[in-house]
């Protein structure tokens, strides 16, 4: 089978991320033809002038829609796209030169209509950025699910970095307008049908999320507040480490009261001995003590703010058994 493959990128007020992600595709060491399909998703920041100032040099569509979020704008660029494979980028990545050519060697030898890649943090980020890309990629948190290790027993793509077949694509009608949340949905989806999905672990991305402190709580909390949605619409898909991230900030507070109220200090002690490794990891990872002190931030807050998201939506959906579009109308999108 011949792939030709169709870049799909959705950006919302993103120019500067979009010239930065097109300057990456000027370099790609790839000798065969591709697209690129930008999705303004009903910018009020356009890159339109950033487009055309590439379009000498590179295969580039420019689609422009209503506000719809990144689901819609995937699915709407897919439905234009001419190729038989879409690959999802998000505007804040930057591609290595030799992406395409691991994607395209790893689909001809095993061929799979999904695959996902890591993402990676380059040297001229800035320290809050390593820091939460640690957080977001390091075994001790996220356990590899976004790439991390090879041993998945099914990998569940993220859209950041990801690419699904034509096939898959009108078959399964693309993402949800849940969001986030919408890229292990249609994971799980594409199982249901029989499609099989894989990590291609060389075919990396440089993520360069624009992010705060805040906007990276707001973001774990919505991930912890869309798992239990998930589980309640694939139930079969349920796994107790789903939980651990509550387990983590629950057994903390338990230990505090136990530290203050009955001197016990082995429990926040074992607290201590995580949050050394955690350090000492990103330390030898990053080569960066400040950098590894920011770690430690991002990784509490990303339990904190996961965990509470968690059991804010258990408690909402199996207790008191609301709808979740209802009563989280911030994780859902009007397509």
């Amino acid at each position: 089978m011949q792939l030709e493959y169709s870049f799909i990128i959705p950006v919302f007020n993103r120019p500067n991320e979009i010239k930065e992600l097109l300057e990456s595709f000027a370099n790609l060491e790839f000798t065969d033809s591709f697209e690129i399909i930008i999705v303004e998703d009903g910018s009020t920041e356009a890159s339109v002038d950033v487009v055309n100032s590439f379009k000498s040099t590179l295969n580039i569509v420019y689609l422009v829609k209503p506000n719809s979020g990144p689901g819609d704008s995937r699915n709407f660029g897919m439905k234009h796209a001419s190729g038989n494979y879409f690959i999802i980028l998000d505007s804040d990545c930057i591609l290595p030169k030799n992406y395409l050519f691991y994607v395209n060697k790893s689909l001809q030898s095993e061929f799979v209509d999904c695959y996902g890649g890591p993402d990676a943090a380059k040297d001229s980020f800035s320290n809050l950025q390593k820091a939460i890309n640690f957080a977001m990629t390091s075994f001790l948190t996220t356990g590899g699910i976004r790439g991390g290790r090879r041993c998945i027993d099914k990998f569940q793509p993220r859209s950041f970095n990801m690419g699904i077949s034509k096939e898959a694509f009108l078959a399964t009608n693309g993402f949800g307008n849940i969001h986030p949340g919408e890229d292990p949905d249609l994971s799980i989806r594409l199982w249901k049908l029989n499609f099989k999905t894989k990590l291609i672990p060389e075919a990396f991305v440089y993520h360069k999320r624009r992010i705060s402190w805040g906007k990276f709580y707001t973001q774990v909390n919505k991930f912890g507040k869309v798992r239990p949605i998930l589980n309640l619409w694939h139930p079969d898909t349920k796994k107790v480490t789903y939980w651990f991230p509550f387990l983590f900030v629950f057994g903390l507070l338990i230990s505090i009261i136990l530290l203050v109220f009955y001197k016990w200090f082995w429990p926040i002690l074992l607290y201590g001995f995580y949050v050394i490794l955690v350090f000492l990891v990103s330390l030898l990872k990053t080569k960066n003590i400040l950098v590894a002190c920011y770690a430690i931030i991002a990784v509490l807050l990303q339990f904190v703010g996961y965990g509470y998201g968690f059991i804010e939506s258990v408690f909402a959906i199996n207790i008191l058994k609301k709808d979740p579009k209802e009563h989280f109308p911030e994780l859902f999108f009007k397509s």
